[in-house]
């Protein structure tokens, strides 16, 4: 069954975004960007809301700039051909390879998973891993740590009463001091004899 990942990058204090809607300080580094290009080798389709759709736009025609470098048009040239489904309930259309949601989160990824595939199913943005983090449906939690503290804005991690135990897979350190962290969701145990935390 194909994986569900999401992936973002965060500040120290855990947020996507400051409080100002400003994510400039996410500008990746060349190490930093050629991550990413080779994690979204790994993904067969990507589920985001508005604004990361939004946001995302500008690789649908990034090509035809002749500013780009190789790694940009390497990374648009993946990006673009990408199945990309859109939760929204204010765009009656999207462009590209995308189409919008027919039904909730978990009737998407469940159609998805009963596809057949191998690569992951990638979740962008705070708000829609929520409601799939909700349903316990992220199977992966990738953070890409940048070295600042925004004050506020929008979480990483969604503010909800509910457990949610991990094991790390993988940290990598880049040149440009951030800090990458792959961590997957361990099922909990029901526990045996009562608490043993004090």
């Amino acid at each position: 069954m194909r994986s569900v990942t999401y992936s973002m990058s965060v500040s120290l204090d855990g947020y996507i975004v400051g409080p100002d809607g400003d994510f400039d300080w996410t500008a990746p580094s060349e190490d930093v960007f050629r991550f990413w290009i080779d994690e979204i080798r790994q993904v067969d389709v990507h589920l985001m809301g508005r604004r990361l759709y939004e946001t995302m736009l500008y690789w649908e025609t990034a090509d035809q700039d002749p500013s780009l470098d190789d790694a940009m048009l390497e990374w648009a040239a993946l990006w673009k051909p990408l199945p990309k489904v859109v939760f929204s309930t204010t765009l009656s259309a999207v462009r590209g390879n995308a189409r919008l949601a027919s039904g909730g989160v978990a009737e998407e990824i469940e159609r998805l998973r009963a596809e057949p595939g191998e690569g992951e199913i990638a979740i962008g943005g705070a708000t829609l891993a929520a409601e799939a983090a909700a349903s316990g449906l992220i199977d992966e939690y990738r953070a890409m740590v940048y070295p600042v503290l925004v004050g506020g804005g929008i979480p990483f991690f969604p503010r909800q009463e509910c457990r949610v135990d991990l094991e790390l897979v993988e940290t990598r350190t880049f040149s440009s001091r951030v800090v990458f962290l792959h961590y997957r969701r361990v099922p909990r145990e029901a526990p045996r004899g009562g608490r043993v935390d004090g």
